[in-house]
């Protein structure tokens, strides 16, 4: 179930290095605009928000441009922290305010900080099923539960399982890319299976 995109992430890149010395937001700023939704550290402490800390440069990257780029859905959503009367914003609008070099700093910033994951309740049967279809159909880009940020395929064990119920229907729905890969085995997939998925990722804490 691999999302990666590394060959627009170095198109990315390479925009970065080519483009002219723009002077790009200030990085604080920018750095607590994203925690004001994602948590301090990027660990969310929102159920509906998905923890960023720990996910590889590569793929924030590649989520980030693909923000820019719109082919990811772009709910709506509050602020969680700081000024919380501010007006909603989406990622989509986030995103297109970010220059070249605030992507890359970005990506880079929030890959450092260490994921903790989400401590919540599961439902112990689906996990188990869930497991099993891990195994099955998404181990082999998801090593270690999905929680090995190398394989560069985001972080899934220990994300909230609201979030990833959401993540899981857009990707099937296809709302959100999936490789094509991915696409075919989630077509594939039953809502119960979906469902186990689900909860197996959020038992891993």
């Amino acid at each position: 179930m691999n999302t990666s995109r590394p060959s627009l992430f170095g198109m990315l890149l390479l925009a970065f290095l080519l483009a002219s010395p723009a002077a790009a937001a200030d990085f604080g700023t920018v750095v607590k605009q994203c925690e004001d939704c994602h948590g301090g550290n990027g660990v969310s402490k929102w159920d509906d928000v998905p923890i960023i800390a720990g996910i590889s440069a590569p793929i924030h990257g590649d989520f980030l441009l693909a923000y820019q780029e719109k082919t990811r859905p772009c709910r709506s959503s509050k602020f969680r922290q700081g000024d919380i009367s501010r007006p909603e914003t989406d990622m989509c609008a986030v995103a297109a305010k970010l220059s070249a070099a605030d992507v890359k700093a970005l990506a880079d910033h929030f890959a450092a900080r260490p994921f903790v994951p989400a401590k919540q309740s599961f439902d112990a049967a689906k996990a188990a099923a869930g497991k099993a279809l891990h195994a099955r159909d998404c181990a082999k880009c998801h090593a270690n539960g999905g929680r090995n940020p190398d394989d560069d395929a985001s972080i899934l064990g220990g994300q909230h399982l609201k979030y990833l119920q959401q993540a899981l229907a857009d990707l099937r729905s296809g709302e959100r890319e999936a490789t094509k890969k991915m696409a075919v085995k989630l077509s594939k997939w039953t809502d119960a299976e979906t469902e186990s998925a689900a909860h197996y990722y959020a038992s891993l804490q």
